[in-house]
């Protein structure tokens, strides 16, 4: 079943999280390169995945997410919401989340 992470149905204040027990990570070159350590998956994000990694990683709200897109890419915020719940979504499926 597909979850729902758009701010105005899960809440402006619920934080995301990725699973800092079970992930290592780095950046390099603008892009994240991932292990999760659980399944020994190798995982990429690109520059603008990474730029949500990261925040992720530190913990962060639906809409902080996509202002971060908005900000960087001048996105409009119904696009920046649109790819952060695809994000999260990608995410919480691969049980990156904490």
């Amino acid at each position: 079943m597909y979850r729902s992470f758009v701010s105005g149905e899960r809440g402006d204040s619920e934080v995301f999280r990725l699973r800092p027990d079970a992930l290592s990570w780095r950046v390099l070159e603008g892009e994240v390169i991932a292990l999760d350590l659980d399944s020994s998956s190798y995982l990429t994000a690109n520059e603008s995945g990474a730029l949500l990694w990261q925040a992720l990683a530190e913990g962060a709200t639906h809409a902080r997410l996509a202002d971060i897109l908005v900000e960087t890419y001048g996105l409009p915020t119904e696009r920046a919401a649109a790819d952060v719940d695809v994000f999260l979504a990608d995410a919480a499926a691969r049980g990156l989340l904490a």
